[in-house]
């Protein structure tokens, strides 16, 4: 069974043959027999990508490590496969691999998932596993486990062929705080045929992007990378600190899901269309015109989502003898979540719609005028794109502690743990257009809408030109 889960993720790769979505080709030149494609991106940027007679010659090939520790990294992971997708249809193979859980050798390596789900419940264990693990006596132990019982496993991981062209990946990239130091340490030992495990031997392109938002671990940093991708100025601060230079430090914002990319000025311009929105609500079967609240707990529907939702429901309830507001709550996995609230007795003044786990949230958020959630870095980003003003009731201790700053600094939402403040603080925004239009502003001030697209760009540069190198070809990007 390992063996033919191993053999499936070895000749896993994506090409989903997508058209480019507003992506222009305006040249060609011949170089050696290859065709040099130019396209242009959103912002005007020249791109390149290579054409070749032969199906796998000029494809290249990134692997993608990560572990689902959150929901976060894998959908980071599958953004960036897509805005490759788009950017180059066909031309890059992408090999997205939970590394720890795939090739852990043992418990607790391979057991970091279920470990992850006990923390985020008991937040207190969480705190202590971040705080230690940012000790230099932390950092120092975490790699000498991890070189002396994963190094080999991990070796594995990362020689296996990628893709069609049945050689190791052209660039790897990290989405994950535990996949800089050792797999950097592997590539040098790769590329240099096992005779040095000193990353700065490495010939084979890395870069990191980070997947958190108003905090992160100092895993996340090495100065080794190629290239550091940050989202946000207190992230690019923590990387200077960290020993990456300036110009390894890319700060574009967070990769997210398909469905949230667009220009900034549509966004906007959707975001106040109040016909769009009820057209939208229409289609998901809310009442067109009833201001929208939407609850949500992620993808495993955690931090007390039951109570909040009972507070706010019944607060909304209480405004008059027939619907006034609609309510949202989507509990994600959380099963017991969903039947609890959808046996619930609603007051009059709102109407409540209780889902479970839902795969098209962008539409959800831009149906609704205000997002409760907790804090978690891709809802937040997502937010903010569709100029939802937030609420924020959860967070675990260390990385997503300054996500909540990051709302309140910014203009658009608040904290508050207590289901009653929840409620009362929620209430008081929706009978306030004003306020609301100008918390909406705040979001969408801060939305990165291009990021995805952005970074994958990039990226595609940094393995295009290491392609080319290994034909000894020069070409200039950009």
């Amino acid at each position: 069974m390992a063996g033919a889960k191993r053999f499936l993720f070895a000749t896993f790769f994506c090409i989903l043959g997508l058209s480019a979505n507003g992506f222009t080709p305006y040249a060609t030149s011949q170089i050696r027999g290859r065709n040099i494609q130019h396209t242009t991106i959103h912002n005007g940027n020249p791109l390149i990508s290579l054409y070749s007679s032969k199906s796998s010659d000029g494809v290249c090939t990134v692997q993608i490590l990560m572990s689902d520790t959150g929901g976060g990294h894998r959908a980071s992971a599958n953004a960036l496969r897509d805005a490759f997708d788009v950017l180059y249809p066909g031309k890059f193979e992408c090999d997205i691999v939970d590394i720890y859980t795939e090739y852990g050798p043992f418990w607790p390596f391979n057991g970091y998932v279920e470990g992850y789900k006990l923390m985020a419940k008991y937040s207190f264990l969480w705190d202590l596993f971040f705080q230690f693990g940012e000790t230099d006596f932390g950092l120092w132990l975490n790699d000498c486990l991890l070189s002396t019982f994963c190094f080999e496993p991990f070796k594995d991981c990362m020689n296996r062929p990628s893709g069609s062209t049945g050689k190791r990946a052209d660039m790897v990239v990290s989405v994950h705080p535990l996949c800089q130091d050792l797999p950097l340490k592997i590539l040098s030992n790769l590329d240099s045929n096992g005779s040095s495990r000193d990353p700065n031997v490495r010939t084979t392109p890395f870069a990191t992007v980070v997947t958190d938002l108003g905090g992160a671990h100092k895993t996340w940093f090495n100065p080794a990378v190629d290239k550091c991708f940050v989202p946000s100025d207190v992230l690019n601060e923590k990387a200077l600190s960290r020993g990456l230079k300036p110009s390894q430090i890319v700060q574009y914002g967070l990769p997210i899901r398909k469905g949230f990319w667009s220009d900034g000025a549509s966004v906007g311009k959707a975001a106040n269309q109040e016909g769009a929105s009820n057209g939208l609500r229409l289609q998901l079967g809310l009442e067109a015109e009833l201001p929208t609240v939407l609850v949500v707990g992620g993808g495993d529907g955690m931090g007390g989502i039951v109570d909040i939702a009972k507070a706010l429901g019944g607060k909304l309830g209480e405004s008059g003898s027939s619907p006034v507001y609609q309510l949202v709550v989507v509990c994600g996995n959380n099963q017991a979540a969903q039947k609890e609230l959808s046996s619930q007795q609603w007051g009059a003044g709102v109407k409540v719609v209780v889902k479970g786990f839902v795969n098209n949230m962008d539409e959800w958020m831009r149906a609704s005028d205000t997002l409760v959630t907790k804090a978690g870095p891709g809802t937040i980003a997502e937010a903010c794109i569709c100029g939802l003003p937030c609420m924020l009731f959860a967070y675990l201790p260390g990385q997503e502690e300054g996500n909540v700053p990051f709302v309140e600094n910014s203009g658009f939402g608040k904290y508050s743990g207590d289901p009653k403040v929840i409620a009362d603080t929620v209430s008081s925004w929706l009978s306030s257009p004003e306020n609301m239009e100008s918390m909406k502003a705040s979001a969408l001030a801060a939305a990165r809408p291009s990021a995805t697209l952005d970074i994958a760009a990039d990226l595609a540069e940094i393995a295009f030109a290491k392609k080319l190198t290994k034909d000894k070809v020069l070409v200039t990007v950009r």
